[in-house]
């Protein structure tokens, strides 16, 4: 499974980042040469350099776009959206990365992708209808969606019991949280965690009422004495090695662990009744790409019904394609944990671009861990 770290750099910050770099278009790379480039249907350029998280592609689908097209994929890895961005202004020429939803907003807006050829994608039809006009990417000018899922509560049911109510309160309630072995675990991320709290105190969790954030702050501060600790990335085996009762995460890495786990029944994830994120992960080229045309190749090769599902099949996550289903493995198509029903998902929000107001979410998350 590939691991989520979305720690949100303050959009002032990545601003200056981006101004150090020499601005839009790759930190000086030749943007030109791609940009003018038209490719067609199954065309390739050259090698495709991806850039991807790590563990978030079946091996066996990298082997056969290799087999089919003749090319060789060369993969490297990124832990977080922010360092994939930092290595995209540094001048580092990749073909395509994967970057999450906000991320996408940010990257269009500082002319870092290229416009995708829909010419050369027809299998972007096979996109299921909410995922074909993204807010962070309308019209899906520069973006395509790869695997969405969650954030919400991995719960170790022998610590916590049976009868427990799916609520935030799991993490945010001392009267709840005193009572669990090891306390509970919250993501070190200022925009997951703040949010879960804004959506413990009825809000929107892209809300940007200062008051509200403060409150949000402060039922961080008071659940403090029973946070074990705010990590983003062993939370999950934290969970299922029995260090804490309740780990924050994402739902691919909680539900992996679970599985693998000596007594999977011994635990569950669950998405909050007040609702939490829902997350999208999305195929771009960078604008200074060296190959675009191979790119746009894999992005179309991989929209592919059926090598849609072998991805979902290989990570555990949900798949925006809607001629994968049939091919998904009923245990994952028909699991509510992995995809959501429709009443859950109405509660779920795509974490949005608050623009300066970001520095918000990372000072009060500061003050509320300090």
């Amino acid at each position: 499974m590939r691991r989520r770290t979305t720690w949100m750099v303050p959009i002032a910050v990545v601003g200056l980042m981006l101004a150090a770099c020499g601005g839009g278009g790759g930190a000086g790379g030749d943007t030109t040469a791609a940009a003018d480039t038209t490719c067609e249907l199954d065309q390739t350029d050259g090698n495709l350099n991806l850039y991807n998280w790590s563990d978030y592609i079946d091996p066996e689908l990298v082997t056969a776009f290799e087999e089919q097209y003749g090319v060789e994929v060369v993969e490297s890895f990124y832990e977080s959206n922010e360092a994939m961005l930092a290595q995209i202004q540094s001048g580092v020429s990749y073909d395509l990365i994967v970057p999450s939803d906000y991320m996408v907003s940010i990257m269009i807006e500082e002319e870092l992708l290229l416009p995708l050829q829909k010419d050369a994608i027809p299998n972007i039809a096979n996109l299921a209808p909410e995922f074909t006009d993204p807010p962070y990417d309308p019209g899906l000018r520069y973006s395509v969606a790869y695997q969405w899922g969650t954030t919400g509560l991995g719960v170790n049911l022998e610590a916590v019991g049976d009868a427990f109510v799916e609520s935030w309160a799991l993490v945010f309630d001392p009267e709840l949280t005193q009572n669990f072995p090891g306390g509970v675990s919250l993501l070190d991320d200022p925009r997951e965690t703040m949010g879960a709290a804004l959506k413990y105190l009825g809000y929107s969790l892209n809300d940007t009422d200062l008051d509200h954030l403060a409150e949000a702050r402060d039922v961080i501060r008071a659940a403090k004495p029973y946070i074990a600790t705010f990590d983003s990335d062993q939370y999950d085996e934290a969970l299922v090695n029995g260090e804490v009762s309740v780990s924050h995460g994402y739902s691919g890495d909680l539900l992996a662990a679970i599985w693998d786990a000596e007594n999977p029944d011994a635990y569950t994830y669950v998405i909050p009744e007040e609702g939490g994120t829902l997350w999208v992960d999305n195929m771009a080229i960078p604008a200074d790409a060296e190959h675009p045309c191979t790119a746009h190749t894999f992005v179309n090769f991989m929209l592919d019904g059926e090598n849609g599902a072998a991805l979902t099949n290989w990570t555990y996550y949900a798949s925006p394609n809607a001629a994968a289903e049939p091919h998904i493995l009923p245990e994952i198509l028909e699991d509510p944990t992995i995809y959501p029903s429709d009443e859950i998902r109405q509660r779920l929000e795509i974490i949005a671009d608050t623009g300066d107001y970001e520095i918000n979410f990372t000072d009060y998350f500061a003050q509320a861990k300090s």
